[in-house]
């Protein structure tokens, strides 16, 4: 991936090199960014001066660089795509794209690359827009640095903040997405990275795969989002030192696994979400040295999900660590910190000498009658799942911890911050943007 994008900077500064170089401003020969477009030649690079360009459906279909000095403005006034490349060697850096405009009959979208490759969008700033960056049939492209934030009130009347379709090969790196349907989306998108990003705010999901297969996310932050990420119809997903985090709601959770086989989950952050992980009908999962903090449920695991191993996780100040639906799983739940355990270790090996059931009758209950929550801090659920634990009848059998650990591992996810994703992933530019006021047009 490093080498990938080093690959990207010589491509661009190669064709900065071989090409010519136009201006766009009010005063300029060009006044207009599709006159400078219609008359450049591939390779040449347009420099676009401050100023609001209120300009739509433009299209690009040469190898062209377009670099925006103090931010100028592209502003579709609400009725029409404004950015759409059908070419191959692209790079935008420094727009602010704003005012798309919702349609129920078109996906718009602030940048749509269509069938390209080889292309870089790297700190730009999109305001107001259905879809800011839409990525279609693309491939070895970086997407790098970009804020984007949107208004959405309703799933139906908004799209996604970054949105990939039938892509491979992509870089989503270090930027900052909120206020949209989903703040990145993933359709049948392989081999592809997403790193250093923090999506937060978004009505749906801050991170959405569906039907994609050998990719990985990692150092991401994942806040207050209808739920942090959902992984649906995918395999071979590897997700690293994540934090999710504040996640909450009726249907919320920190991570969604639905059908998913062959895949980590390792070193991530769960923290205030209604439920840090639910599983459903997922395979040959890898759980491990995961924190979970203060959650209504630290992980439920639903039917369907066989040979899972949960290992070396720690779990602290959860209203419920686990909650296993079904009975006869095979999956393997040694070796992890639960907060809750009160057995001893004489042979101070790390290791506690009694077992430990990590599901409690009362979240059997719960399951089932919803209701029955208002009794969670009552004498009666205590009694309730001392006697279960002395001997388990409704609870399943095999859920046990034979070898809890006495002490909790610390929380790489816990340590790390989105101003150090980039410097860690060594990364060819700085942290993600912050976005300024710019006559007005954009509050954070």
């Amino acid at each position: 991936m490093k080498k990938f994008i080093a690959i990207a900077s010589i491509v661009f500064w190669s064709n900065f090199l071989l090409g010519n170089t136009l201006e766009v401003c009010p005063t300029c020969t060009f006044s207009t960014l599709k006159k400078a477009i219609e008359l450049a030649q591939p390779c040449d690079t347009i420099f676009v001066k401050k100023g609001t360009y209120e300009e739509g459906n433009i299209l690009i279909d040469k190898d062209l660089t377009l670099v925006g000095k103090n931010l100028p403005i592209l502003d579709g006034n609400g009725n029409s795509e404004i950015l759409t490349v059908h070419n191959n060697f692209f790079h935008l850096e420094g727009f602010l794209i704003q005012n798309i405009g919702t349609s129920y009959t078109e996906d718009r979208a602030g940048v749509r690359m269509k069938e390209c490759q080889n292309f870089t969008l790297k700190n730009n700033r999109f305001l107001d827009a259905f879809f800011a960056i839409y990525l279609e049939h693309s491939k070895d492209g970086v997407v790098e640095g970009n804020f984007v934030k949107g208004h959405a009130k309703d799933e139906a009347g908004s799209g996604n903040a970054i949105h990939l379709w039938y892509c491979e090969n992509i870089s989503v790196l270090g930027n900052h997405v909120t206020g949209h349907r989903d703040g990145i989306y993933l359709e049948f998108v392989n081999n592809s990275h997403i790193a250093g990003n923090l999506s937060e705010g978004n009505l749906r999901y801050g991170l959405h795969f569906m039907f994609s297969n050998h990719d990985f996310y990692r150092k991401n932050t994942f806040r207050d989002n209808g739920a942090g990420v959902a992984v649906m119809y995918s395999k071979q997903i590897d997700m690293l030192q994540n934090v999710f985090e504040k996640n909450w709601g009726a249907a919320a959770y920190g991570l969604l696994l639905k059908e998913i086989h062959d895949s980590k989950i390792e070193q991530n952050e769960f923290r205030e979400n209604t439920v840090g992980i639910f599983a459903e009908t997922s395979n040959r999962l890898k759980i491990n040295s995961n924190h979970f903090t203060q959650n209504g449920w630290a992980m439920k695991i639903s039917g369907g999900c066989q040979e899972m191993v949960v290992h070396q996780n720690s779990f602290v100040s959860n209203s419920f660590d686990l909650a296993v639906q079904t009975s006869g799983t095979a999956n393997n739940f040694d070796g992890n910190f639960w907060g809750d355990y009160a057995g001893y270790d004489l042979d101070k090996d790390g290791v506690g000498d009694v077992p430990y059931r990590p599901m409690k009758l009362f979240s059997y209950v719960v399951g089932r009658t919803p209701e029955a929550m208002v009794l969670l801090r009552s004498l009666f659920v205590d009694i309730l799942n001392f006697s279960e634990k002395v001997s388990p009848v409704f609870t399943p059998e095999n859920v046990v911890d034979n070898r809890p650990l006495m002490k909790q591992n610390v929380s790489i996810a816990e340590n790390s911050s989105i101003q150090k994703f980039n410097e860690d992933l060594s990364l060819t530019s700085t942290s993600p943007i912050t976005p300024e006021v710019n006559s007005g047009q954009v509050n954070h």
